[in-house]
């Protein structure tokens, strides 16, 4: 899955968190891997299956890349889009993309994961939180709304009383139904989704079809099997995760499809193996439609795979290399908590990637036999979601297609209706309105002959084990404590477990239980990260999880608590003492008005947005309700229930509900309470300590839960109720700011009077106010009442002066921690995002400060978002708490980087590459020390001057709105206009070549051997311009310019070459054509490194090409990144040396670059009705530090990819610099005889211990095959 580069915008700016996101993949940068991570702000996010103040991370697996919500261990990846956006899916190479591997990813893609906002929630790409490491942003929290999809079905929004400051303690006001009528409607079903088309074949076959317009003219076809890990005999572990790869890379029919535009996967888990395929409906080069070619590519790939023993061979190497990829300390974390969770069944020992002695030792005919035993359609379920036009016509393809599988020799019965347990309810037909008429709703026979079937196996419930429920009054014995220790940790933490059946949503009454528990939820989040954030907490982060999980066949209460190790017994204390606190004394008044608005807003909002639901999401949805035998509903009807059940709901029940989540921690100990499926720790085998140096850290079983008594025996008062703010700016003090500075959009130019420019084409309005802050905006209807905004401020940490490293960087981060501004406390502006539905985030990035705002037009949210940006521009607090607090964490996380071995490669081939710069990794200790509250401070506000932003808007709003809001908060900004010393930064230079640096290696001590390089060289940046001085735009303008007088001399023209040399001469001459073939060129590269490193030579699971093309700066450069064994990385790096070498010698096809041009323009159109992807598309479109960004940039993009010719690419290609003399590689390798131990590059100074991410995601699924 080749990253996408960057076109247009700038692949510094990241993408606002998107209303789809899939396994958030933040972006990341070369540099992200080296840098400190968001504090961690989770909030509780419902979804039917899901209430968390957490992350938590499902295991699957696949064939080629990690797809999981935690950070991969590849830092240097990032997705964007064309215009250097980060992309809410991750991309594909033009071959097929298996998850198999990633224990680590949900059965669903957040979709539409939003979080009730928080102010200041650092987002940053320095990563100190479980969520894995970045670039250095701030984020302003959030908490969590709803979504559409398994992970947050129907939730929602805040609103707020009148009054600039006011008591949260009024009543709720919602419809309310006589306690006569009330049981009953409780106790009545949930209504089924309308368009939801359900069905079964003879043979047994299950299949589902949504008709879906978004995206337009695509869809989804999703093969289930429901076979996995968990049906593995002892000595048949992995074998499932095997067959998935052989089946699916073995496919001739799939391969077919490579050229159509379709991309594909697959991936497994404890007891799924999904192949799926995302299609156009048709191409221009087919007859009708593709649906009976990718139906007929699941059906081989699924039931009649050949196990050709060359490619079981191949895809053997690819596991073994995959296992020793994913093996990370965050890894066998997750199998570590996984192994005591159910210490009781199989799930505790069927991770998917198998055991490596077994998988060396299968043939063909051990494989061929499991998959004969599990791998047939009775055992199976089809979803189709997309653009179907013709219900009727598609059941015909289907039964066509698959309708004699398992027939022919080996019928089976269909199953009744309880076959598949939690499943079970789907099997039933429910035929919706609006649908085919003349169809029955489910077609199937049960009249076979049982004589002729062969021995085939699926279970009646599925995951199939037993668990030991955490019930009060449960016999089992207190499990104590489980300890584990390693030298690779850097932190403590320490998870408690809960475990319960799934209670399946169904009924009015289950949908309102749902709703409860996340008010509840909610308000612990909040409480704690307002409560600890002002002061410096003992915790890290604490988070509590309750999530359904499909996967492991129950329900999961967790209590994570992370701290620095000297911390850690006051860590569990506060988490105790904060749990119990809300368990006694419930929610207030107030915050059950706040939270229950928050989420009935939220849900009117998504529920306006149901045609603009991708189908990928949609169905990601349908497939996790249906495991958990939730009611699936449509975005209008999960609305509409949820304010039928609102109106019920009081505060008594809420806190009554919500406690006994929270039992099994409020009342450990005493005889009620639920007794804990698991206590886990995970520990650092030693810590540094001041004065002292390295110490063994001890810590026992009895000492932790020692801990929690002390939590539960310190005193608690009931939660005060909050004074929130209705305004930041009061319609005085906006009327005084107005009289003042008199704020008006005055002309774009000096050649033109014009105040403001419309483009019809693109709907783009540029202008600027008078205070010299230019403005792009865009009004969009495809997100109903939605919103987003971007401030960019160039300068970023590339003006870093030498005697303020890490300045920025720090600087922002203090802003976040501080989370004030004007006369409000970090508390009230916080409820403020709440209250308005804002989402926002602070971010600092090697060439930009970008903030950037989600928000609702609903309520006067979009004055509200504008109201914060101006208080930030203007009234700031900077606080001398928060700048030690955001220090700590800088130089906790540089003294982690040594027990990364990712982290350690990238590290040391930056300083490398880059001549020691410290601004492309993190501040070292002694920067940080020189660094003073009034020198962040400047580095960060120096940037902020009028000519040197730019804000951009996206939404659903009118002329006069947002140029009412424009005026009102952004004129009224008295930012300085002279902006000369923020241009003036020190130049940024490659080390000068031949070096004795191009060439090192990294060695780690470890239990277990892992191997990773990473290869990178200069390239120029997005607009052609390079470190030396070179403008190659106008060189590449001149080789044009001579070929159209060659062309003019000659007489004779083929017909349509004309028309054809006059797009390529307008590429060429185009500003954005170093944009545009850059990023087929890495599409290309992609393509061929997993050809031929991967499949063909069997030397490396994960291989990678990105571009890093910056916009201000003037330089870029690429990365190939590998990952392999300690034996064979040298020649995987020499391989994938050769790939980038040989583009010359093995030229470019016609075949490959239409595949990367269709690839590329897919994802485009794909994107764009994406507010936030029209973000990226306005960035920089005024800024007078990227002068060659036009409104053609954005008119002309797909033009432009059409018109790029091979020849284009190569001239592309020759200004990367790939010989021996300007490529630096860094080899890692990591294992008990590694060559050396890694020790930090800065001695100095105390050792402040990072944070780990924890949960137990990371074992239970495969990574993506290709």
């Amino acid at each position: 899955m080749a990253a996408l580069s960057s076109v247009v915008g700038s692949s510094s700016i990241p993408q606002i968190q998107s209303l789809k996101q899939r396994d958030t993949h933040p972006r990341r940068r070369l540099n992200s891997l080296l840098s400190l991570p968001p504090r961690s702000h989770p909030l509780t996010r419902l979804h039917l299956n899901h209430l968390s103040t957490r992350t938590r991370y499902p295991l699957e697996l696949g064939h080629g890349r990690l797809v999981n919500h935690r950070k991969k261990n590849n830092a240097w990846k990032h997705y964007s889009s064309m215009l250097g956006e980060p992309v809410t899916e991750a991309p594909f190479l033009g071959q097929t993309a298996c998850f198999s591997c990633s224990l680590n990813r949900r059965i669903t893609r957040p979709a539409f994961k939003r979080s009730i906002p928080r102010a200041f929630y650092d987002k940053s790409t320095f990563h100190l939180s479980k969520h894995g490491l970045g670039n250095t942003s701030v984020k302003f929290d959030h908490i969590p709304r709803a979504t559409v999809g398994p992970d947050e079905p129907h939730a929602a929004n805040t609103a707020w009383p009148d009054g600039v400051l006011e008591k949260q303690d009024l009543d709720i006001s919602y419809p309310e139904r006589e306690q006569l009528n009330l049981d009953g409607f409780l106790s009545s079903e949930l209504p089924s989704h309308p368009k939801l088309y359900r069905g079964q074949l003879k043979n047994g076959l299950r299949y589902l079809i949504l008709p879906n317009k978004v995206p337009p003219n695509r869809f989804e076809a999703h093969m289930e099997v429901h076979a996995g890990s968990i049906d593995e005999e002892d000595d048949e572990q992995g074998i499932a995760h095997m067959i998935e790869h052989v089946a699916f890379l073995g496919s001739k029919k799939r391969e077919k499809l490579l050229g159509t535009g379709a991309r594909s996967n697959a991936y497994t888990d404890f007891h799924h193996t999904v192949f799926h395929i995302h299609s156009p409906t048709s191409t221009k080069d087919s007859d009708g439609d593709l649906l009976p070619s990718v139906l007929d590519a699941l059906n081989e790939i699924a039931f009649h795979p050949k196990f050709l023993s060359s490619r079981v061979e191949k895809e053997r190497r690819a596991i073994l290399s995959e296992l020793q990829m994913m093996n990370t300390i965050e890894y066998r974390v997750d199998c570590q908590l996984l192994q005591h969770l159910h210490s009781e069944n199989k799930l505790s020992k069927r991770f998917p990637i198998g055991l490596e002695e077994q998988i060396k030792k299968w043939d063909a005919d051990k494989i061929r036999k499991f998959h004969e035993r599990w791998y047939f359609p009775a055992n199976a379920t089809l979803y189709i979601v997309g653009d179907i036009v013709n219900i009727s016509k598609t059941v015909d393809q289907i039964e066509a297609i698959f309708g004699q599988t398992g027939l022919e020799n080996e019928p089976v019965s269909a199953p009744g209706p309880s076959a598949f347990g939690a499943m079970a309810s789907f099997l039933v037909p429910k035929l919706s309105a609006g649908l085919a008429g003349s169809l029955s709703n489910e077609k199937s026979s049960s009249s076979l002959d049982q004589s002729k079937i062969l021995k085939k196996e699926r279970h009646a419930v599925r995951p199939p084990v037993k668990h030991n429920w955490s019930l009060p009054g449960s016999s089992i014995d207190v499990k104590l404590p489980q300890i584990f220790q390693h030298e690779l940790l850097q932190n403590f933490s320490v998870n408690f477990f809960c475990k319960i059946p799934v209670n399946k949503v169904q009924t009015y009454s289950d949908l309102r239980n749902v709703l409860m528990k996340r008010i509840f939820l909610s308000a612990l989040h909040f409480r704690i990260n307002t409560r600890y954030k002002s002061s410096n907490p003992p915790f890290t982060s604490i988070e509590l999880d309750h999530s359904d999980s499909g996967r492991e066949g129950c329900t999961v209460t967790t209590l994570t608590v992370s701290a620095e190790p000297k911390n850690w017994q006051s860590a569990i204390k506060v988490a105790v003492q904060e749990v119990r606190r809300l368990k006694e004394f419930g929610v207030t008044k107030g915050e059950l008005t706040r939270y229950m608005d928050a989420l009935l807003k939220d849900s009117e909002h998504l529920a306006a947005m149901i045609d603009n639901v991708s189908s990928v999401d949609n169905l990601d949805f349908i497939m996790e309700s249906d495991a958990l035998g939730h009611t699936v509903m449509d975005q209008i009807q999960g609305h509409e229930s949820l304010v039928a059940v609102a109106g019920t709901v009081t505060l008594e029940e809420v806190n009554s509900v919500g406690a006994k989540v929270l039992e099994y921690i409020a009342d450990f100990g005493k005889a009620t309470a639920p007794l804990p499926a698991a206590i886990v720790a995970c520990v650092p085998k030693k810590v540094h300590v001041e004065g002292m140096g390295e110490t063994e850290f001890k810590i026992s079983p009895n000492e932790i839960t020692d801990a929690m008594k002390a939590g539960l025996e310190e005193p608690i008062e009931a939660e005060p109720e909050l004074e929130v703010p209705k305004e930041l700016i009061t319609s005085s003090q906006l009327q005084e700011l107005r009289l003042q500075l008199r704020p008006s959009f005055i002309p774009l130019s000096q050649e033109t009077n014009a105040t403001k420019v419309h483009d019809k084409e693109t709907g783009i309005t540029q202008c600027r106010l008078s205070n010299g802050i230019p403005i792009n905006y865009k009004i969009s209807s495809t997100e109903a009442q939605g919103g987003v905004m971007r401030l960019i401020v160039g300068g970023g940490r590339a003006a870093e002066s030498s005697e303020s490293k890490g300045a920025v960087v720090v600087g922002v981060r203090t802003l976040s921690e501080g989370g004030r501004v004007g006369n409000f406390s970090r508390e009230q502006v916080e409820l403020f995002c709440v209250n308005h539905l804002i989402n926002c985030s602070l971010e600092s990035t090697e060439e930009f400060i970008c903030m950037e705002f989600r928000f609702t037009l609903r309520d006067n949210g979009m004055r509200a978002a504008f109201q914060l940006l101006h208080m930030v521009l203007e009234h700031s607090v900077w606080l001398e708490d928060a700048f030690d607090r955001a220090r700590q964490l800088y130089l906790s996380y540089y003294r982690s980087i040594p027990k990364s071995l990712e982290r350690s490669t990238a590290h040391k081939l930056m300083l490398a590459m880059l001549d020691g710069d410290e601004r492309f990794v993190e501040p070292t200790p002694n920067s940080l020390q020189n660094l003073t509250l009034q020198s962040v401070k400047d580095a960060v506000m120096n940037q902020f001057v009028s000519n040197n932003m730019e804000v951009s808007i996206v939404g659903d709003f009118s002329e006069e709105e947002i140029e009412s809001c424009i005026l009102d908060y952004l004129g009224t900004v008295g930012a300085p206009r002279n902006s000369e010393s923020t241009h003036e930064f020190r130049p940024i230079l490659f080390r000068p070549s031949p070096s004795d640096l191009q060439f090192q290696q990294v060695f780690l001590k470890d239990t277990d051997e892992r191997a990773c390089a990473y290869i990178a060289g200069p390239a120029p940046n997005r607009w052609g311009l390079t470190v030396d001085g070179k403008d190659l735009l106008k060189s590449i303008s001149n080789i044009s310019t001579a070929e159209v007088a060659q062309s003019k001399s000659e007489e004779l023209h083929l017909e349509g070459t004309d028309l054809e040399k006059e797009r390529q001469r307008k590429l060429r001459g185009h500003p954005l054509f170093f944009g545009i073939t850059m990023g087929l060129l890495a599409e290309v590269i992609n393509s061929r490194l997993f050809t031929s490193v991967r499949d063909s030579l069997g030397l490396t699971y994960d291989v990678s090409f990105e571009l890093n093309l910056f916009d201000r700066l003037k330089l870029g450069w690429y990365v190939i990144s590998v990952t392999s064994t300690p034996g064979k990385v040298h020649k995987a790096v020499d391989a994938c040396k050769s790939v980038l070498r040989g583009l010359h010698s093995n030229q470019i096809t016609p075949r490959e670059l239409d595949r990367a041009r269709r690839t590329l323009l897919m994802r485009h159109e794909a994107e764009i009705k994406s507010n936030a992807y029209w973000l990226g598309l306005l960035a920089h479109l005024q800024a007078s530090s990227v002068p060659r960004k036009d409104i053609s940039c954005i008119k002309d993009l797909t033009s432009l990819y059409e018109a790029a010719s091979i020849k284009d690419i190569y001239l592309a290609y020759d200004q990367l610099k790939v010989d021996e003399n300007s490529l630096y590689s860094c080899i890692g390798v990591a294992g008990a005889k590694a060559g050396e131990e890694i020790t930090s590059e800065d001695g100095s100074g105390e050792g402040f211990p990072g944070v780990l991410p924890v949960g137990r995601g990371l074992s239970t699924m495969t990574r993506p095959t290709t």
